[in-house]
């Protein structure tokens, strides 16, 4: 583990601010299986960053959960008012500034819908994503929510 150092990690330092630290490694953290792994760290503690898109107002979604969950799509769309769907990696890196696998919690004057899985309210600390496939940082659910001005919703899929 390393201060950041590649452009993305550092562009992303600088959009939030020196409250919190960028850290690059050379193992990937592109997944939260990955990214637990490399931060040694339970896979509920990485806050996955989701791109989605309003089907009908193009919108850019951020959906925010614990590393294992999935998203209930539906729960989504009925949260947004319209059908979801899962963007190209063009349009996330349009509306997000980053790629695919390194989609940071946006800070909430980006213009991106936020929605903050409930559930990582009960988790401490957070991590997630910095900009990279292989850059993170250290957060709190309230410092999550504050950032990213998310909404608190139950955005996950029933357990099979």
């Amino acid at each position: 583990m390393k201060p950041a150092s590649s452009s993305s990690a550092l562009r992303y330092q600088e959009e939030i601010g020196s409250e919190f630290i960028v850290l690059e490694f050379d193992e990937s953290t592109r997944s939260a299986a990955e990214a637990a792994a490399t931060i040694g760290c339970r896979e509920e503690q990485i806050a996955k960053c989701i791109v989605l898109r309003g089907k009908t107002s193009d919108t850019c979604i951020l959906a925010i959960a614990p590393g294992p969950s999935r998203i209930d799509m539906a729960k989504v769309a009925a949260i947004v008012g319209e059908p979801v769907t899962r963007p190209d990696a063009a349009f996330v890196r349009e509306r997000t500034g980053y790629a695919i696998g390194g989609v940071p919690p946006i800070p909430a004057e980006r213009g991106v819908t936020t929605l903050v899985a409930a559930a990582l309210a009960d988790v401490s600390p957070l991590w997630a994503a910095a900009g990279t496939p292989n850059a993170v940082f250290t957060l709190t659910y309230e410092q999550l929510c504050a950032v990213t001005a998310g909404r608190e919703v139950d955005i996950l899929a029933d357990a099979p």
